[in-house]
């Protein structure tokens, strides 16, 4: 089953747009953890386990392991995921992008190594940088599109056309995007913090899978990230909520606050699909 597939069996299954991100920050867990060795390993996987059933997808943050030299801990997370929730995809969050013989060696890393579904890629060398991850055919790139961040502007929203033609940016990452997905397995980033862009960018790419960042601790705007980015497909718009549910809770009870949280967003989400 190719990563679109299991998006969107995923997405019916728990009837949910919710992916659930998990960029664990030890400095933020609870007291019962601190100090382990595999703390991170440890409230990732109870995070998980609280809220399979409500998501279509789980996102975790590459920097995050790596930083706190935890990457075997980030193979034990995507392995359990696999084992215990079979059928919900994996997105590794590491924003790859290089020149083809590197992207090869980024694309082991992330589909042989780490056993990701999908990956996030910076697209901004260009095809011959993106070529690489599509020799996988059952895998998903995520190319960063209309990133969440304010400063994504000072790029992303530059007027590239042609005289007397205005086509920003982001817009040529969508087009092109389009171009490349002969595969059918390319997605876009697009945040909740744009809806208006999230609405252009889905008039570009129809039912391309869209990940967007950027509700909760961000600030975007549930109802809006939904009405600018549904599309008739289960696996078009998958809606990411990272640090909001992670901390939801303090003490030793935290993977139970988390469900709470999850499922408040979920319902959420879907009141308005």
């Amino acid at each position: 089953m190719t990563f679109t597939q299991s998006l969107a069996a995923a997405a019916q299954k728990n009837d949910s747009l919710l992916c659930v991100g998990l960029d664990p920050d030890p400095a933020r867990f609870p007291a019962h953890l601190q100090g382990r060795p595999d703390a991170i390993l440890q409230f990732c996987a109870a995070i998980v386990d609280a809220t399979a059933d409500l998501a279509c997808a789980f996102k975790p943050q590459i920097a995050y392991f790596a930083a706190r030299r935890a990457e075997d801990q980030l193979e034990a997370l995507i392995a359990h995921i696999h084992e215990r929730h079979p059928g919900i995809p994996v997105i590794l969050d590491a924003k790859r992008g290089d020149i083809g013989s590197t992207a090869e060696q980024y694309a082991v890393e992330a589909f042989e190594r780490f056993q990701a579904d999908a990956v996030t890629v910076n697209p901004y060398m260009g095809h011959d940088s993106i070529e690489p991850w599509l020799a996988w055919p059952d895998k998903g790139v995520i190319l960063l599109c209309r990133t969440s961040n304010p400063g994504g502007s000072d790029l992303q929203f530059l007027d590239v056309g042609g005289p007397g033609i205005q086509e920003r940016l982001y817009e040529r990452v969508a087009r092109l995007a389009c171009d490349w997905n002969s595969s059918g397995q390319i997605g876009l980033v697009v945040g909740a913090t744009f809806p208006a862009e999230i609405a252009r960018v889905r008039q570009i790419v129809g039912d391309m899978p869209l990940l967007v960042p950027g509700i909760g601790a961000q600030g975007g705007d549930i109802e809006a990230t939904v009405t600018a980015g549904r599309a008739p497909a289960a696996s078009a718009l998958v809606i990411n909520s990272s640090r909001a549910i992670l901390y939801a809770g303090q003490d030793e009870h935290f993977a139970a606050a988390a469900r709470r949280v999850a499922e408040e967003t979920r319902i959420a989400i879907n009141r308005y699909r």
